[in-house]
């Protein structure tokens, strides 16, 4: 991952600037991209495509030789050969939350699936749709947004917008405040053979404008599903906030067990915006999140609460960056991490304050919980400060269960396994109880106290 410091407010306007014969450097990453390439249009979004496929013919899959990188092992993944496949998704079931009965969108692996959708309980002033429903203003208005974002050029990010053939699209007019949350549901099928799917989100909050959304990446329900089918999702959401917008974003992920995910978040704050990341991490095998902030205006609010709870053999990354490049910044991070069994936990995340972004107020925090012996966490949070009127502190903690608070619980009457539970379900309900939609905090809370795995050694 990586982020520039830049006041720019549409960095990276020309995604593209390749001028060298087109060179296939890593023939595993071109066989990706031959799969998931699209068939040839004319227009924006075919360029868009061929700019993007250049910079993948020139990019590598990343190894832990790579900083950024370093703990998170790909090379499971290059071991196999993922193809993109459609299935019938007439009999699939999922989670409908009720705020968002009629305000949700569904893609089944990466395809629009418009009999799962709902989009008929929405306000005048508030577009939902995917990106081929739109009207040619409309499409018109996404193209000077969709992979525009910092950080397009990224390999993953760039082997999505590659591939780009559909996006869930939610456009926010000015001044207009959106009551109900916006579902945006990524439902994985696993296959006999391996499968990939690219899904793409675009989020566009005009000035004066609130919306709440809910991203879920999930594995889906099948009357026969397949055992252990294994599938990639690479997966990229662009957020911009315009000036004095709000945005309340809860990400959630929770694909298959044999899954591997690796997803791009990135949002643009304008002057006066306020936006909040609850990204929730339960599933995949392997799993990574990019989240990357760039403040291209004054006085901007950004609250990140992270949650990642992995057992068995489970490794997930979640790497953050915050530019926080003009004066009145505020941003407040906290990620916790439960890890049980023989898990593996990173996060990295970065706060750049710049010389211009005087009297700042930056606050991170990375709270660990290791529920057994040979679980591990590679914790690493960094402040890059050169403005000298500025307050930020960061920290990170490593502990167990302690064994006085279990002998407390026991000594009130409750057993051991219980006492441990109630510990935990303690430790992950501060981030899961911030989630502005209750059907999802009560979902969440269950998923948290039934996992029996966490308890165990």
């Amino acid at each position: 991952m990586s982020i520039q410091v830049s006041p720019s407010p549409i960095p990276n306007s020309n995604l593209v600037s390749l001028t060298s014969t087109l060179l296939d450097k890593d023939t595993y990453l071109t066989e990706l991209l031959n799969q998931v390439t699209a068939p040839k249009t004319e227009g924006w979004l075919q360029e868009l495509r061929e700019g993007a496929a250049s910079w993948v013919r020139h990019s590598t899959i990343p190894t832990t030789r790579e900083e950024e990188w370093r703990f998170t092992d790909l090379s499971s993944l290059r071991k196999l050969q993922f193809n993109v496949e459609t299935v019938n998704y007439a009999s699939l079931e999922f989670d409908i939350l009720p705020e968002a009965a009629n305000s949700r969108l569904v893609f089944v692996n990466g395809v629009f699936a418009p009999e799962l959708s709902a989009v008929s309980d929405l306000p005048s002033g508030i577009v939902v749709s995917n990106l081929a429903g739109l009207s040619a203003v409309e499409q018109e208005g996404v193209r000077q947004y969709l992979a525009q974002a910092e950080g397009a050029q990224e390999v993953f990010t760039a082997l999505n917008t590659a591939g780009i053939t559909d996006a869930a699209v939610v456009w926010v007019k000015k001044n207009v405040v959106v009551e109900t949350p916006v579902h945006l549901v990524f439902i994985s099928v696993a296959s006999e053979t391996a499968t990939i799917s690219q899904p793409r989100c675009l989020v566009v909050a005009e000035s004066g404008s609130q919306v709440s959304l809910v991203e879920e990446y999930v594995a889906g329900k099948m009357p026969t599903p397949q055992e252990g089918g294994v599938y990639l999702t690479n997966a990229v959401t662009e957020v911009w906030v315009g000036d004095n917008a709000e945005v309340s974003h809860t990400r959630v992920e929770w694909e298959g067990a044999e899954a591997f995910h690796i997803g791009k978040t990135a949002i643009a704050q304008a002057r006066d915006s306020r936006y909040t990341c609850h990204a929730i991490t339960l599933g995949a095998k392997l799993s990574r999140h990019n989240l990357e902030i760039l403040q291209t205006g004054e006085q901007t609010q950004t609250t990140l609460n992270g949650l990642t709870i992995i057992y068995g053999k489970q490794l997930s990354d979640t790497h953050s960056a915050i530019a926080l490049n003009y004066p009145h910044g505020t941003s407040d991070q906290l990620h916790k991490c439960i890890v049980g069994d023989r898990a593996h936990a990173v996060f990295n995340g970065k706060v750049f304050v710049p010389k211009p972004a005087q009297l700042t107020n930056a606050a991170q925090l990375n709270r660990n919980l290791l529920l057994s012996s040979k679980a591990r966490v590679d914790t690493k949070p960094q402040l890059e400060i050169t403005a000298d009127n500025v307050k930020c502190a960061h920290g990170a903690t490593v502990s167990q269960l302690e064994d006085d608070e279990i002998f407390y619980l026991q000594s009130r009457g409750i057993d051991e396994n219980d006492a441990r539970k109630l510990l935990i379900n303690a430790f992950a309900a501060e981030v899961i109880n911030k989630i502005p939609v209750p059907s999802l905090r009560e979902i969440l809370l269950n998923t948290v106290n039934n996992l029996k795995s966490l308890t165990n050694e």
